[in-house]
């Protein structure tokens, strides 16, 4: 009888991990009623700079070589070390559409991102803002283009897709692997009116959105979420869309060691304690069931008929394949795609290890 009762459980959580891919594939197939404009709107590009300086400076002519009509780039210079008006003087003296947001000391928002990218959000001259970090790289010279093509009376938010450096180690395949299914999340959910989250590297939105829920004065305190919880805040279905064009890509460095990967995993996790109770609930209905479909998976192979359990796993990894594969290929990290069942494994065994971290940590002051 609990052998009966543990089978069908497992059905059960199979079906809702199919249900949920059949949910992710739905970015695959373009919404009929979405017509990207082709009005080019004079874009802000807002780029955050703590200790970034190098970087900054090497990132800047894919930022003003930018194939687009008009737009100008304000750096959010945010107590940074070295002065980073001289490392980008050559650039500041050749381009006028290139200026410095510097943040001064304020002891009420003392390092906060928020704050600073309030003051280039209110110093910014046009409408229609885009953003990005010092460290990040603009794959594109259509980068602007592609991810302000979107924007029109109705759509004010657009999210594009932030990649990560590639190398040879496994970690850095889990990691990559783990940003793909962060991002295959945050595009379905928004694909079925259910939006929580961005990249906050690879945003745009437009200033009457941001005032309209009073910018991030609601979670100002909260030390992340400046990207996810303005989504929570400002996203509904009609206004939020996606890109996800290989040329409205960017990239960041992966994480290069497990400790420095697990806090920003642990950082992430804790946010979501602010999500919306509705996209919580999915999220934790998807992580749960991944494992049940593991664990019973298991139990059902050596304790059921495995000529039964057998061709419903087959079925499940089929389906993840063929809808991971596709989504992977479109968004060029296709090589997870031949690790993805040691990957998954090893990611919820990362995921266990933060939820009872979180157990015995003490709260951080």
């Amino acid at each position: 009888m609990l052998l009966t009762l543990l089978f069908y459980t497992f059905v059960v959580v199979t079906g809702i991990q199919i249900i949920y891919y059949l949910l992710f594939s739905s970015i695959l197939v373009k919404n009929k009623k979405e017509v990207i404009t082709s009005t080019e709107y004079p874009v802000s590009v807002i780029v955050y700079n703590k200790n970034n300086g190098d970087s900054l400076r090497n990132n800047l002519c894919a930022l003003l070589n930018q194939q687009y009509s008009k737009f100008e780039i304000l750096i959010v210079d945010s107590g940074t070390n070295s002065c980073t008006k001289e490392l980008i003087a050559d650039f500041l003296n050749k381009h006028n559409n290139l200026k410095i947001v510097k943040v001064e000391d304020n002891e009420a928002f003392w390092g906060n991102k928020k704050y600073a990218l309030t003051l280039g959000i209110k110093a910014a001259q046009y409408d229609h803002l885009l953003f990005t970090d010092a460290k990040t790289k603009i794959l594109s010279k259509d980068w602007i283009t592609k991810m302000s093509s979107n924007f029109s009376e109705t759509k004010t938010i657009n999210i594009g897709y932030q990649k990560l450096s590639k190398n040879s180690s496994f970690l850095n395949l889990l990691v990559r692997f783990e940003n793909l299914m962060t991002g295959i999340q945050c595009f379905s959910f928004i694909k079925v009116n259910s939006p929580f989250m961005a990249f906050g590297d690879n945003l745009a939105f437009n200033k009457k959105t941001f005032f309209n829920v009073k910018g991030f004065i609601d979670h100002i305190k909260i030390a992340n979420g400046e990207d996810d919880l303005f989504i929570r805040d400002a996203a509904t279905k009609e206004n939020i869309t996606y890109t996800l064009s290989a040329k409205s890509f960017v990239e960041n460095d992966a994480p290069n060691s497990i400790s420095s990967w697990f806090a920003i995993l642990k950082s992430k996790k804790s946010l979501q304690k602010h999500y919306k109770i509705k996209q919580r609930f999915l999220l934790f209905i998807f992580s749960v069931t991944k494992i049940l479909f593991y664990l019973f998976g298991v139990i059902s192979l050596f304790f059921f008929s495995w000529k039964i359990t057998l061709p419903i796993i087959m079925f499940y990894f089929l389906i993840q394949f063929v809808v991971i594969g596709l989504i992977a290929k479109k968004l060029n990290d296709f090589d997870v795609i031949f690790f993805l069942p040691i990957l998954e494994i090893s990611l919820i065994l990362i995921q266990i290890s933060i939820f009872i971290a979180k157990l015995f940590s003490k709260a951080n002051r």
